[in-house]
């Protein structure tokens, strides 16, 4: 499978299991799980076929690590704006976290902390090399670093995921440090 292929597969399964599962008929049930070959037959029905081996690639494949399966059944392993429960306990997070932006949120950032916007959580990466890169995917990264031992301590909870991605509700703008 081609680099190109691998990233439009990709795509349009993180846009159907995280945002919006209805447009191609699926339902993910309390947890964001759906079978394989539901998912399969939808992708068919609205003119996006995707072969098992093809998701399956792209579930190995994905640098992000961004689906995971079990058994016959495949699920975003975060990211969802459509209800769902990870099933996640929470856990006491690193003294420090990451979280890449762009020069034109810092102003909002600055007021308001980090928001979870769309999304159910506010995404957190353990390192800085992970925050750039997600920060370079809208413009010239800028990494935040956040006190989140601090922010643990003073009661926020924190779960962290399959590959690694730390979420929280909120991040107050006192738990951030931001360049000037």
């Amino acid at each position: 499978m081609d680099a190109q292929r691998t990233v439009k597969v990709s795509k349009y399964l993180s846009k159907h299991l995280r945002h919006q599962p209805d447009r191609i008929g699926i339902s993910l049930d309390a947890h964001g799980w759906v079978p394989i070959d539901e998912l399969l037959r939808a992708c068919a029905r609205h003119g996006f076929a995707v072969s098992r081996t093809e998701l399956d690639h792209v579930v190995a494949a994905n640098d992000k690590q961004r689906f995971a399966v079990a058994g016959d059944r495949i699920r975003a392993n975060q990211g969802h704006s459509v209800t769902v429960d990870l099933g996640l306990p929470p856990a006491e997070p690193p003294a420090y976290l990451y979280h890449g932006t762009v020069a034109r949120a810092l102003a909002t950032i600055r007021t308001e902390g980090l928001r979870s916007m769309a999304r159910h959580h506010v995404h957190l990466s353990p390192d800085r090399d992970t925050a750039t890169r997600v920060g370079a995917r809208r413009g010239v990264p800028l990494v935040l670093s956040v006190d989140a031992g601090a922010m643990y301590r003073a009661g926020h909870l924190f779960h962290v995921t399959a590959n690694g991605v730390w979420l929280t509700d909120t991040v107050p703008p006192g738990f951030l440090r931001l360049p000037r």
